[in-house]
């Protein structure tokens, strides 16, 4: 009886059964056909039948192809005007990019969510961890206010790995520009936070996130519990928040958390454990890169990994951070928080920025990082280097050439160990 229910009026599937059914009988009838006049046969006879037969798949064909067309319509109702090869192609291109390689990326800011636009080309095993320090701009005044995780970086890298349309990824990213109270704010970052107040859960806040912006991959915060970071500087001074941290333009001493005993995101642990790739940076080394470490329960489990982890060296200095830093420099403060197990390679760009960018950016207190790569090499790390850089009004990492340089190194690397 089930099977008469394919034939309710309005289900729009019985033409296209009928049509199948013709062309089923004109393919069977030539058949049949044409063993009875083998014997017999003439060449305008068998023009004939070819012709009954070709035009008896194609009856075919229009029938499974709208019935399938259908269903499809159906299961995936945001595709619904795009031609039945391309829904076939993407289906299969999702789960060729679900074998990929686990990876797991560390981080914050604009950095990591710049590396994700890359890796979500190659695989969509991605877990983001990100940093929750942040207390400036919008995300510090929902921290301050609601008493909610900064959720700043964290939406910046669900857009980041979304496949929504572009309107809802940039209805996310949207600034309001004027109300009272609402100026400065991101629609994204007042999404995230109601829902948490909806849900009572930061986590289910970030999870219904995703399944809005349809991300590949996961996004989760490093630790549930409010942090503030904390800077001593080389002149004995300390301040506390990552914003009053950077306006100080000291050179800092080392950083820490507070507490300093926060636990780790069960998930965040969950994924390194499992990961096959762990990469750290590129972004703010002290207040992006770094905070994520100061986690105890998130760089044992990175120290005890089996995965192959990779530090992305920054391209150009930060003011009020890494003034006048080196790669080896960047290297040293990572290790000197850490621990000299961390990494197996370092990934630096060797594409040559522009005078006219250098002199850009020294206007704003930044320079470009000096690659003394052998310092690097005599600590006994490896070091990967390529043309990483886009230039595109700023100087930043290239994400997909960034990621490709990584997984081709990574690859050849388990070449060799297999």
């Amino acid at each position: 009886m089930q099977f008469f229910k394919w034939l309710y009026p309005g289900l729009g599937i019985k033409r296209w059964i009928i049509l199948c059914s013709l062309g089923l009988g004109l393919i069977v009838a030539v058949a049949l056909g044409a063993v009875k006049s083998m014997t017999h046969q003439s060449v305008l006879l068998g023009a004939f039948a070819t012709a009954l037969l070709i035009f008896g798949i194609f009856l075919v064909y229009t029938g499974i192809k709208n019935m399938v067309r259908i269903f499809v319509r159906t299961l995936m109702p945001p595709h619904l005007d795009d031609p039945l090869v391309d829904l076939v192609y993407q289906k299969r291109q999702i789960e060729s990019l679900s074998r990929g390689p686990r990876i797991v990326a560390l981080g914050g800011g604009t950095g990591l969510s710049t590396l994700l636009q890359g890796i979500k080309f190659f695989t969509n095993n991605i877990t983001a961890i990100v940093t929750v320090t942040d207390t400036g701009g919008s995300s510090g005044r929902l921290r301050d206010e609601m008493d909610v995780l900064p959720p700043g970086d964290i939406r910046n890298c669900l857009v980041a790995l979304a496949d929504a349309e572009p309107l809802i990824r940039n209805l996310f990213q949207y600034r309001f520009e004027e109300g009272d109270g609402l100026t400065g704010h991101s629609f994204g970052n007042l999404f995230i936070t109601a829902l948490s107040k909806v849900t009572g859960d930061f986590e289910k806040a970030i999870r219904a996130s995703s399944k809005v912006l349809a991300i590949r991959g996961r996004v989760i915060p490093s630790t549930l519990e409010k942090v503030t970071l904390v800077g001593e500087f080389t002149d004995g001074t300390v301040a506390e928040g990552e914003t009053t941290i950077t306006e100080q333009h000291k050179p800092l001493k080392k950083i820490s958390l507070k507490p300093f005993d926060c636990t780790a995101a069960p998930e965040a642990l969950d994924a390194i454990d499992n990961a096959d790739l762990i990469i750290l940076g590129p972004g703010s080394l002290y207040t992006s890169t770094i905070p994520n470490l100061l986690i105890r329960e998130i760089r044992e489990a990175i120290l005890k990994s089996d995965a192959y982890k990779a530090f992305v060296i920054n391209i150009m200095t930060q003011p009020g951070e890494t003034d006048n830093f080196s790669a080896y420099d960047h290297l040293r403060v990572l290790l000197e928080h850490t621990d000299p197990r961390l990494i197996d390679v370092c990934v630096v760009n060797t594409h040559e920025v522009s005078s006219a960018m250098i002199a850009k950016y020294r206007e704003k207190g930044a320079g470009l990082v000096r690659l003394d790569l052998d310092l690097v090499r005599e600590k006994g790390y490896e070091i990967v280097t390529g043309p990483v850089l886009k230039v595109d009004g700023q100087v930043r990492h290239d994400p997909v050439a960034l990621i490709r340089l990584i997984l081709d190194h990574y690859l050849k690397v388990n070449r060799v160990a297999g």
